[in-house]
């Protein structure tokens, strides 16, 4: 993202600017800056990042929270500004996110040690008292986990051009848990520094927390791969049939909208993102020439692409981190009155993810342009999906989407899948219902 907004630019400028403020604001007489532990703390947090590398900004969290909980906030503040300013970033510009992230940080570690100092969190720690020490830490940490994200959803809405409904919903109840873990790592430090053993006994907080961030980054790289896999299987079916292109990207956020409307947790979302992604795969199975053809199918050429559902979970059945998403891919092209195939499986016995899938499926491709009719509009759309409701599909999946673009509403990435001057405006026109519940003549359709 080179081309920032200006409005981006500015909220970076006044966010790094109020936090220079901070940080320069003087102490009284009688409280000095105590520089060995900034340095210390910063020099720690700074090393934390450059070691974590580019994708693991926010590993000093709890070098960040103890000198909340140690210092002044202004010293607190000045903690986290190397750390920032040194993190290596892959995305640019570069510099301008290096800046954000030094000001959004400072920020949030001045707010932490106001709210701890405030609620007499520094006599707590020196005791130390518990369990009442845990109270203004955990104000601290909830002080920190709001800045941050308020400031995280301010800069989706200006940089990314993000809803602001949706930059902000469930940020802080994602961020509050991890968050909570490092403010504990920060009180053990906290109150290690300021016992007999001194600042070496607080960093062996370090160590374990290292360990840690190592495991959640082997977990994130393996999720990335996860992910390189997936798109390396849906470009391969985009080259093969030029004729779908980004077909798999859209079932994916249809799929996704059903989920999340039906109200599934996270992962099970995710997971049927894939499956939508993946619905077509087995069609790298089907000879090239067949989904190409620009002619009606012979009742044996159909045969054969009615095997790439099978064609696909071959594919992809030992691909374990899939799940559910593997029996969609096979059973996507079911119906409810066991009319469908590969098994012609009914009602219930159809997968859920498999009725998510049929649904989104559908939809898209009835509201995407192909060379035998151009694109219905989406009401046009929603209305046949219900009207095929029950008997085709999954009433409560039909429902689900409904609400879901009524809320969202349906902005495509991909908004045609073949060029205009490929598409046939006058071929025979579609009778109602027809594509949906499959009934069109071999004539008017080239692929199920």
């Amino acid at each position: 993202m080179e081309a920032v907004p200006m409005r981006a630019r500015l909220c970076v400028a006044a966010v790094a600017g109020l936090a220079v403020l901070l940080c320069l604001r003087p102490l009284p007489p009688a409280e000095p800056t105590p520089w060995a532990a900034v340095l210390l703390f910063a020099g720690v947090c700074a090393g934390c990042e450059r070691a974590a590398g580019a994708r693991s900004f926010g590993t000093c969290y709890p070098v960040l929270l103890a000198a909340a909980l140690l210092l002044p906030p202004p010293a607190a503040a000045l903690v986290a500004v190397p750390g920032a300013l040194l993190s290596p970033t892959e995305r640019r510009p570069a510099a301008l996110r290096r800046v954000w992230r030094a000001g959004q940080s400072a920020l949030a570690v001045w707010a932490a040690a106001r709210v701890h100092a405030a609620c007499g969190g520094p006599a707590a720690v020196d005791a130390p008292d518990f369990p009442y020490a845990l109270l203004p830490a955990g104000a601290a940490v909830l002080a920190f986990c709001l800045v941050m994200t308020v400031l995280d959803g301010s800069i989706l809405v200006l940089a990314d051009r993000v809803p602001a409904g949706r930059a902000w919903r469930g940020l802080f109840t994602r961020s509050l848990g991890p968050l909570a873990v490092h403010g504990l790592a920060g009180l053990m430090m906290a109150v290690l520094w300021r016992s007999p053993y001194g600042p070496v006994a607080a960093l062996l907080v370090l160590p374990p927390m290292g360990v840690a961030w190592w495991a959640l980054a082997q977990a994130h790289r393996e999720r990335a791969a996860h992910r390189a896999t997936i798109r390396a299987l849906v470009q391969a079916v985009d080259i093969k049939d030029g004729y779908t292109r980004g077909h798999s990207e859209r079932v994916g956020r249809a799929s996704m909208l059903i989920a999340r409307e039906l109200g599934l947790d996270d992962e099970r979302v995710e997971t049927l993102r894939f499956a939508g992604i993946l619905h077509d795969v087995g069609k790298l199975g089907v000879p090239t020439r067949l989904l190409r053809k620009e002619g009606p199918l012979t009742p044996e050429e159909r045969r054969v692409i009615e095997l790439h559902p099978e064609y696909g979970h071959e594919m992809v059945r030992g691909i374990r981190f899939l799940g559910e998403a593997r029996a969609a891919v096979l059973h996507h092209h079911e119906r409810l009155d066991g009319s469908g195939y590969p098994y012609g499986l009914a009602g219930d016995r159809i997968p859920e993810s498999a009725r998510v899938v049929a649904v989104a499926d559908a939809f898209d491709a009835m509201t995407s342009t192909r060379s035998y009719r151009r694109a219905r509009p989406v009401a046009a759309a929603l209305e046949e999906l219900r009207r095929c409701a029950g008997a085709q599909f999954d009433a409560r999946m039909v429902g689900a989407l409904c609400r879901a673009l009524d809320r969202h509403g349906w902005h495509p990435a991909v908004t045609a899948d073949v060029p205009a001057e490929r598409a046939v405006p006058s071929s025979p026109p579609v009778a109602a219902g027809s594509e949906v519940a499959g009934r069109v003549p071999d004539a008017e359709r080239r692929v199920p």
